[in-house]
């Protein structure tokens, strides 16, 4: 399910139009947990390969660079599709991971859209992160989309805009309910309910009626998904924003 409050945007002056900023987490460890977290793969590729069908070109970046881990979860056969095995078995795609950008040697002004992909391990290091903020601003406050979906929407947590306002403040958002953090066994592994945080911000935090489906909205230039389930509507919403904005060239 996705719904839409979408409004055109202005060209982001000296971005380039069909350059989208895909940022993954360098996080891979839980508190108590054996297995690692890291990417959830299919937040990545289900969005990815949209984007590049539509003939956006994507750049992977993290907080760090370098290496993304991938959460062993996600690539079981529960998780899994022929698309993204593709993906993994593909050298090339294994190369991108592998050597992503630091954002903070990112040039925002080449981006008309961010997208913050999820994963447990965001939530270490996609708040507070100072480079990360100055990027996702810029791109925004440029006229440029800021999506992100499931736990990625931490990304979106303390960004302000132009006038220095809270940017979820009173914004139509989602991302990964309380429910769903409990019914996935992970409530005492996370730093913060991002539910919670998103509400505490001034979001007016949405949610599809069943967990686990998939759920995105447009608010503006600020697209977010609930869940796993969520990337490929994120990207479709992300692309209606965008080609709303060339229309109106």
């Amino acid at each position: 399910m996705t719904v839409a409050k979408a409004e055109s945007i202005a060209s982001p002056a000296g971005a380039t139009d069909r350059q989208i900023l895909v940022i993954m987490t360098n996080h891979s460890r839980y508190p108590s947990r054996s297995d690692s977290t890291g990417l959830w793969l299919t937040e990545l590729t289900h969005f990815t390969e949209t984007v590049e069908a539509a003939g956006y070109t994507t750049v992977f970046a993290s907080p760090k660079g370098g290496a993304v881990p991938l959460d062993e979860r996600s690539l079981g056969w529960l998780y899994m599709d022929k698309s993204a095995r593709e993906h993994l078995r593909s050298p090339a795609f294994r190369a991108r991971l592998q050597n992503t950008l630091p954002v903070a040697d990112v040039d925002p002004s080449r981006f008309g859209a961010i997208y913050f992909t999820g994963g447990h391990g965001v939530m270490w290091d996609f708040p507070h992160n100072p480079d990360l903020r100055r990027v996702a601003e810029t791109i925004y406050n440029q006229g440029g989309v800021v999506s992100a979906v499931c736990h990625g929407v931490a990304g979106l947590l303390d960004l302000r805009d132009a006038q220095g306002q809270l940017l979820i403040k009173g914004k139509n958002i989602t991302g990964f309910s309380d429910r769903e953090e409990s019914l996935s066994g992970m409530k005492r592994q996370v730093p913060f309910f991002l539910e919670d945080r998103l509400v505490s911000q001034g979001a007016r935090y949405r949610k599809g009626w069943l967990p686990f489906t998939s759920f995105a909205i447009t608010d503006g230039r600020l697209v977010t998904g609930q869940n796993p389930q969520s990337p490929k509507a994120v990207a479709e919403a992300v692309l209606a924003v965008l080609s709303a904005d060339n229309a109106t060239r």
